[in-house]
């Protein structure tokens, strides 16, 4: 919930931003940067004369292989009233127009221009739809005003018979192609319908239709790049890469087109706003898709290399470097179309650093879970598979992200724990168990002579010698108990098994066996009883032989020990310490 509130809270200050580039176009240099930085002299803004030299000059130096001036020819016009989405295409457009009409119109001669900085507007020329003029705005530079630009499309029809008055051939050739090729329409084409004239209709169906049959060739072609790859490639893991891998890059294509050729159309600026903003959005988002499908290709290299290794790291660092690699292609691709959309993002970064407290109370979680994840890599506490136990969560350990850790139970529901508890919280590692263990008893009945328990339990002792899995340097099989219905063997014995089923499976083995043994010695496996015995008054009386002295039974008892022990043990020598 935390991050979805961030995430609208993200859209609603891009969506100010927009409104507030949008509306406040006036306080925007036409360049996107501060004109402060420079003197209005420096800039060759300071009257209508220095204006039309400055754009004059710039102008001409294109023509002569300098295409970086046409900004010193757009910091003479006022744009304050242009988009800034499509502020840098409509500039160039207008400004070759302005030369156009103004060649046209006369031969200009600059000392005759007014010089003075505290002038009246400057008219250059009066047309029938409009006129062209020069006035000082607020910050005291001088420039081509508003109403100029605006009616420059209708003036540069109006003049369209006539001829430039410079007599220079090359000059069309550097006119934008969308002036160059509504000149050639016929008047038909160039009636307005609906909107737009009938030749731009037409122009944005042809656009459409080339855009998008282009981008069904592409991708077939692509398609044959990467089965071509998948088939040569040596690698395993890439001959499963997706036939769509390079899909991306056939939408790039079409949005080249696309942009091509609007640009082509010479559209009103509302048109030309909303298809070009939507060409440079598909644009970001293809970029990114592909960037993506570029990851998910090193991470199935960086996955082949890691199965082929022991090291159970690199299970781990692989999902984590695609994750981390792709928020980073995220971040670089809003960035790109925000960039492209005329945003500022040193004042969107600004802007949230004004809820600079909120942000770091919640990105508080953030942090932990990072730190967590760094912990659980660095210290090793549990890799992918290991069976875990934390808190009251039981399971095996199904991904280890940047943020959290996915345990599925063994009821098979899927559980995300977020890493910051790991830093603090108690981890029982079950996967890190080198050995498994059993320990139980087996109970005898008591009727079980001695020698056939002690044989029984050496025949446990062979079964856990010879089993393969079995533990050989730790084990015990001893009577260990006399309970209350039965003769109670302990069985503590290991396991080296890898897993749990490989341990289930056996475990029953040798259980199994230590039934078979049993009943191949005759030895029988007790049950709790009772034994009751009843007296009754109808009985005969026993004579009881009078009662040997107490010395003399301690006596007997002590000789009957040193029988027993002497047939177990050679008297006087200690046994030593058990050794496997």
């Amino acid at each position: 919930m935390i991050i979805k509130k961030h995430l609208l809270g993200l859209i609603f200050l891009l969506n100010s931003q927009l409104v507030l580039a949008d509306g406040d176009n006036s306080v925007v240099n036409t360049e996107g940067t501060n004109s402060s930085s420079q003197s209005i002299e420096e800039l060759g803004l300071s009257s209508p004369r220095d204006t039309f030299s400055t754009f004059l000059h710039a102008m001409n130096d294109i023509k002569r292989g300098k295409p970086e001036r046409i900004n010193s020819a757009i910091k003479t016009l006022d744009l304050s009233t242009v988009n800034t989405l499509i502020r840098e295409e409509k500039a160039r457009d207008l400004a070759w127009m302005l030369l156009e009409v103004i060649d046209k119109t006369k031969l200009v001669e600059l000392n005759t221009l007014p010089d003075e900085n505290n002038g009246k507007r400057y008219v250059f020329a009066h047309y029938d739809n409009g006129a062209i003029s020069i006035n000082k705005v607020a910050d005291g530079r001088w420039l081509f005003t508003r109403n100029t630009l605006e009616n420059l499309p209708a003036i540069s029809e109006e003049l369209i018979t006539k001829k430039s008055l410079t007599f220079d051939p090359q000059n069309t050739r550097y006119l934008p192609w969308h002036i160059q090729l509504r000149q050639q329409m016929p008047s038909t084409l160039k009636q307005r319908a609906f909107l737009l004239e009938n030749w731009q209709w037409l122009g944005i169906l042809l656009t459409i239709a080339l855009g998008v049959i282009a981008d069904k060739i592409a991708t077939f072609f692509l398609q044959l790049v990467v089965k071509r790859f998948r088939n040569k490639t040596p690698t395993p893991s890439f001959k499963e890469t997706p036939v769509d891998l390079l899909r991306p890059l056939a939408m790039l294509v079409m949005a080249s087109i696309w942009w091509t050729g609007l640009n082509l159309l010479a559209l009103p600026e509302q048109a030309m706003l909303v298809l070009l903003v939507a060409v440079k959005v598909l644009v970001g988002i293809a970029g990114v898709w592909g960037t993506y499908r570029l990851v998910d290709l090193v991470t199935l290299y960086l996955r082949y290399h890691a199965d082929k290794t022991d090291n159970k790291i690199d299970d781990i660092l692989v999902p984590l470097i695609r994750k981390t690699l792709k928020l980073f292609v995220t971040v670089v691709g809003v960035t790109f179309v925000a960039s492209n959309l005329n945003l500022n993002v040193s004042s969107l970064l600004a802007s949230l650093g004004l809820g600079g407290l909120a942000f770091a109370l919640a990105a508080k979680d953030v942090v932990q879970n990072l730190f967590g994840s760094i912990t659980v890599i660095m210290d090793q506490t549990f890799h992918t598979g290991d069976w875990i136990v934390v808190n009251d969560v039981e399971g095996s350990v199904e991904e280890i992200g940047l943020r959290s850790t996915k345990v599925r139970t063994f009821y098979d529901s899927l559980i995300t724990l977020p890493n910051s508890i790991f830093i603090t919280a108690k981890v029982d590692n079950m996967g890190k168990r080198r050995y498994r263990r059993l320990n139980c008893n087996v109970s005898l009945c008591y009727d079980t002579p001695p020698d056939k328990i002690e044989a029984f339990c050496e025949g446990v002792r062979e079964l856990i010698r010879l089993h393969p899995y079995m533990r050989k340097d730790y084990y015990h099989v001893y009577l260990n108990a006399l309970g209350a219905s039965s003769l109670d063997v302990l069985v503590y014995v290991f396991w080296e098994t890898p897993d749990w089923s490989t341990e289930l499976r056996e475990r029953q083995r040798f259980l199994l066996d230590i039934l078979r043994l049993a009943k191949a010695q005759q030895v029988e496996i007790a049950f709790p009883t009772q034994t009751l015995h009843l007296l009754t008054g109808s009985e005969p009386a026993t004579l009881n032989e009078p009662p040997a002295a107490p010395d003399r039974l301690n006596e007997q008892s002590i000789q009957l020990a040193r029988d027993i022990v002497s047939k177990t043990l050679t008297t006087g020598n200690k046994p030593p310490p058990v050794k496997f």
